[in-house]
């Protein structure tokens, strides 16, 4: 039987070039100006179009960063210190990281931190088109205009996942589950608060355990409204 002859080498190119396109991605690049939001809401990166940027965070137990500075060929030093910030650009997306110097720390409190992805929200999911859809539910829901209201703010909590903080989902969900209980829709009700019910299910003192302090102390009346909530959809 006859060996296998080798692949040609010249198939192995668009894997190489493909590589090296990849690579070419990930240099450090000076993000365009705009706001983007941290992940999982907590905080925003704001570019203005001179190059200066400012980073505020919020991390566990509400400890924050917060620093500025000036973005050049993808790379900042912060003032006085031997921090250096980099920031890599994919698209509508910011990967934010640093030199590792420990005075990168300085401008954080010890469960915050600036480094990670800071995403560009669609323009439905900026903070003030968040407030006005929040607003305008609850001029619809005040109005008893269930359906309505339910439109409003259904979308919201879809779309913005990726760039809404916690808390805010909570409100959300126990808002749209109440309004869909007032639309005699129970099924769908309980479908919302699904991702808060078992934390609905522990004790006050539970919460209290398992998060820091300030955490326990925003979340806790989110637990709370869902609680009677699901009581209210499970009839």
């Amino acid at each position: 039987m006859n060996a296998p002859r080798p692949l040609p080498f010249v198939r192995l190119l668009p894997v190489l070039a493909l590589a090296a396109a990849g690579l070419a991605r990930a240099e450090f690049a000076s993000p365009p100006p705009g706001e983007y939001i941290y992940q999982g809401g907590n905080g925003a990166l704001r570019v203005k179009p001179n190059g200066h940027f400012d980073i505020t965070t919020i991390g566990a137990n509400a400890h924050t960063c917060a620093l500025d500075g000036n973005v050049a060929r993808g790379t900042a030093k912060l003032d006085d210190s031997s921090c250096v910030v980099n920031f890599t650009v994919d698209g509508g997306t910011v990967k934010v990281g640093s030199n590792g110097a420990d005075q990168c720390r300085d401008s954080c409190g010890a469960r915050a931190t600036f480094e990670g992805t800071y995403t560009r929200p669609a323009p439905a999911c900026t903070d003030k088109a968040v407030a006005a859809s929040r607003q305008g539910f609850k001029r619809r829901y005040d109005a008893r205009d269930y359906a309505a209201a339910l439109t409003t703010l259904a979308p919201v909590l879809s779309e913005c996942d990726k760039t809404l903080d916690w808390i805010s989902k909570g409100w959300m969900r126990n808002d749209l589950a109440l309004t869909q209980y007032k639309l005699g829709d129970r099924a769908a009700c309980l479908q919302t608060l699904a991702p808060l019910a078992e934390s609905a299910g522990k004790s006050d003192e539970k919460i209290q355990e398992e998060y820091p302090p300030a955490d326990a102390e925003i979340y806790l009346p989110v637990v709370r409204a869902t609680r009677t909530n699901l009581k209210l959809c499970r009839g």
